[in-house]
């Protein structure tokens, strides 16, 4: 803004002056142009006469002359064998040499006496003399007009100075306060505060920059979310073999060393279920991750199923899987899907009593495939519930990120998870896996084919 005021005054000094010395020279011309006029009247009366009388009614007859303004000199003129006497016409105020200069120079000009200025007009007489005729310009009519003009380009330039300070200040504040705004959302985004987005708006690079950071932001937070996210999973993956040590650590008996062992045992998934808990706690909302990998679901669900059968054995679960005989390809990776499997196998582990019996069914259809737990336990008090991330898959010690890990794997595909009654007597979960995500659509029925399928296993 200094730098623009600094400006305005040059621009406006630089034409204030010579605008005001034009007026003010402008305003002398014209007063003198005026006397000009007046001598001139004189000049025809010169011509014919030189008689005082003749003169002075000449001199009356003029604007000027009325007002006391006008004197005319003639030098003594001889004709023929008659001289005359010089006339002195009207009040002087000239000086004898200033009147001596214009005869001998033969043109007009212009001396500065009390008051004002005299206009010395030379004119030819008879007897080959000159007559000098003498109009006084006052001061006041020399600068009719210079005040007021000036004021006004006073005025004029006070203005524009005034004005492009105003113009300044909003276009600086229109580049400065978004700048300002950018800055201060990089150091709040500095300092933690993920939530913080500056306006896109001012001039066009300021914009530029405000979508650059919200974009950076955004990509950060995303960032943030996936890596608490991974955190999260991975955390859960754990709980898989910690299922089994703590299942064999209760089949190991009485004593010291089995105590410490189920203690230690039960020590390390409470540690496990804290870093589950933190990283949910500190997680932002975020979209699934893009999953790119096809996988075999029945390969995945065979191994899987070898695995907790082990488990389901000491435990005296009955345990049934359908539907894996021949490869079904699902556009998941294998290790998403693998830690889905565990968390749904390891959810009927860890909520249902022992001895509860179990099945896997995996149905593949023309544009999605199915893949339903079953378990004979007590059920889901609230299925809704259930699937919301955080609340917890049921019972103690539940994270609450086990269904939802299932949930996140089948959106990725454009699928769905529901829970439900199974023919068991307890919870059925229905994961959808969507072959075709732009076509695939809730298969009618779906559910009712695949409990008729159930019970016949």
């Amino acid at each position: 803004m200094k730098v623009c005021l600094a400006v305005t005054v040059m621009v406006v000094v630089a034409f204030a002056i010579p605008l005001a010395l034009v007026v003010k020279e402008t305003a002398q011309d014209r007063a003198f142009s005026n006397a000009e006029r007046q001598a001139s009247a004189i000049g025809p009366a010169l011509a014919i006469t030189t008689d005082r009388q003749q003169l002075k009614f000449a001199v009356a007859s003029t604007q000027a002359g009325g007002a006391g303004r006008i004197a005319v000199h003639v030098p003594a003129v001889q004709r023929g064998k008659r001289s005359h006497p010089p006339v002195e016409v009207g009040r002087a105020r000239a000086s004898r040499e200033a009147l001596t200069a214009a005869q001998r120079l033969g043109r007009a000009s212009k001396v500065r006496v009390d008051g004002g200025y005299a206009l010395l007009q030379p004119t030819a007489v008879s007897g080959g003399k000159v007559a000098v005729v003498e109009v006084f310009v006052p001061d006041d009519e020399v600068t009719n007009g210079v005040a007021t003009s000036w004021v006004l380009l006073a005025g004029v330039g006070l203005a524009l100075i005034v004005g492009s300070v105003a113009v300044a200040d909003r276009l600086g504040t229109r580049m400065v306060r978004p700048a300002e705004q950018l800055a201060g959302a990089a150091h709040d985004l500095g300092e933690g505060k993920l939530g913080v987005r500056v306006p896109e708006e001012g001039p066009t690079e300021l914009r530029s920059a405000a979508v650059a950071f919200n974009s950076m932001a955004d990509q950060v937070v995303q960032l943030l979310a996936n890596e608490r996210e991974l955190a999260a999973d991975l955390s859960h993956r754990l709980r898989t073999p910690l299922t089994v040590l703590r299942l064999n650590a209760a089949s190991l008996g009485e004593g010291d060393a089995a105590e410490q062992t189920r203690e230690a045992v039960a020590q390390l998934e409470g540690e496990v279920d804290t870093i589950i808990r933190t990283a949910r706690a500190q997680r932002a909302q975020s979209p699934g991750a893009d999953v790119t990998t096809a996988s075999d679901a029945a390969e995945v669900i065979r191994e899987r199923m070898a695995f907790w059968s082990a488990l389901a054995e000491d435990e005296g679960r009955e345990a049934r899987v359908a539907g894996v005989e021949s490869p079904v390809r699902v556009p998941v990776a294998r290790a998403e899907l693998t830690a889905a499997v565990d968390a749904l196998l390891g959810n009927v582990f860890r909520h249902t009593p022992e001895g509860t019996a179990f099945s896997l069914d995996l149905h593949n259809g023309e544009d999605a495939v199915i893949v339903l737990v079953s378990d004979a336990g007590p059920g889901i008090a609230d299925p809704d519930a259930a699937l919301r991330r955080g609340h917890g898959d049921g019972g103690p010690g539940s994270t609450g990120l086990g269904l939802d890990i299932v949930r996140r794997v089948a959106e990725s595909t454009g699928g769905d998870v529901r829970l439900g009654r199974s023919v068991l007597g307890g919870t059925e979960v229905r994961v959808w896996l969507a072959l075709r995500p732009s076509r695939a659509g809730r298969p009618r029925g779906g559910g009712h084919r695949m409990r008729r399928r159930r019970a016949s296993l």
